[in-house]
């Protein structure tokens, strides 16, 4: 069995983990990133394919290297793809790609090993940046009962309506892909979107408001919605259990598009194998899109690091009860702004500088 050993080790390659390994390298620490994907920006590249940011260019920069676009243009996910590879290549990151961590389990005495297939890494830290709400498709035990005639799809292996065979479809979970799928399939199918609804920001996103408003929203979403605050920690529940509030496509997008809306959950299956929401109506449907989020699967890390919610017990990435493990790109790590690209530098910078802090291994040396 061949074994290496890393002072940091990080495990996955999108916009966190390389912001992570960013900060460390021009600190001059020892570091490797690793990652199961064929190639950087595959977290962005194998979204659906109309999948646009949210947030603009501008604001969509990672640490030393500005998006290369219009300051209001909202990239695409393959733009953003191309872009994370970029900013890997940039900084000459080392990164080890078609590399997945089958078990991290603590060292006796200190550090960490990652055994990867018949390899090994020990690393006296690791951080763990696999996903802002994981990438695990979440799906409800019900599923497993509707009719085998109903073509069945989570939002993680939809692409484009032509996924789909005619006739109508239910569109389960209204947050961003939701609404985002919903709206599109609603051009060539005849749709109903249900699940609870989020709520939506009192204006059109990419409006002219929006613009002079948005540097407001970016500072509430910074500083205001934080995990120090009563309303941020109330919105952090909400979010990471239920869902973030429409942003681009809205109540109104949906009705002039012809979606049926339900603000049911389904929760049943009728006789004939249909959905059916909570007020007892039997969805008629051709196929089912899952939009119901992913789940936090933490189960090949051998350490007590998941609370009851199913998430890391963790502040601002750092776990207090195990020295030298670290999370970075989650959900709300620290605020509203941690799912966003802007808001990914600062939370690994954090993390970053806690490990040069708390390290008790020199500066690796560079030529």
């Amino acid at each position: 069995m061949s074994a290496q050993h890393v002072e940091t080790l990080i495990i996955g390659s999108g916009q966190a983990g390389l912001t992570t390994a960013y900060h460390l390298a021009r600190r001059g620490r020892d570091v490797l990133v690793v990652d199961r994907a064929e190639q950087l920006g595959d977290c962005w590249r194998q979204q659906y394919d109309s999948l646009t940011l949210f947030t603009p260019a501008y604001a969509d920069a990672l640490p030393g290297l500005p998006f290369p676009s219009a300051r209001w243009h909202f990239p695409t996910k393959d733009e953003m793809a191309t872009y994370v590879e970029r900013y890997a290549v940039t900084y000459d990151l080392p990164v080890r790609l078609r590399t997945e961590v089958d078990r991290l389990a603590a060292v006796p005495g200190g550090g960490f090993i990652a055994t990867i297939g018949e390899e090994v890494i020990t690393c006296d830290n690791v951080v763990v940046a696999t996903g802002t709400f994981g990438h695990e498709p979440s799906v409800p035990p019900v599923a497993a009962r509707i009719a085998p005639t109903i073509r069945q799809l989570h939002s993680a292996q939809y692409r484009r309506p032509s996924d789909l065979p005619p006739g109508p479809v239910l569109v389960v979970g209204a947050s961003h892909s939701g609404c985002d799928i919903a709206y599109e399939l609603a051009l060539t199918h005849d749709v109903t979107l249900c699940g609870p609804d989020n709520g939506q920001l009192p204006m059109r996103w990419g409006s002219a408001r929006m613009k002079v408003m948005y540097p407001v929203i970016r500072k509430i979403f910074a500083h205001v919605l934080t995990r120090r605050t009563p309303i941020g920690r109330k919105v952090m529940i909400h979010v990471r259990h239920h869902g973030a509030p429409m942003l681009r496509v809205q109540r109104k997008d949906l009705a002039e598009r012809g979606v049926t809306r339900r603000t049911q959950k389904v929760v049943g299956i009728s006789d004939d194998g249909m959905p059916v929401l909570e007020d007892g109506l039997a969805v008629q449907a051709a196929s089912v899109v899952w939009c119901t989020g992913y789940r936090q699967r933490f189960d090949w890390i051998d350490l007590p690091v998941v609370g009851e919610d199913g998430w890391p017990r963790e502040y601002r990435g750092i776990v207090e009860e195990i020295p030298g493990l670290y999370f970075c790109g989650l959900a709300f790590q620290y605020a509203f702004s941690s799912m966003e690209v802007s808001g990914v530098g600062r939370d690994a910078e954090h993390v970053a500088r806690t490990i040069v802090d708390t390290s008790s291994r020199s500066p690796a040396v560079t030529h």
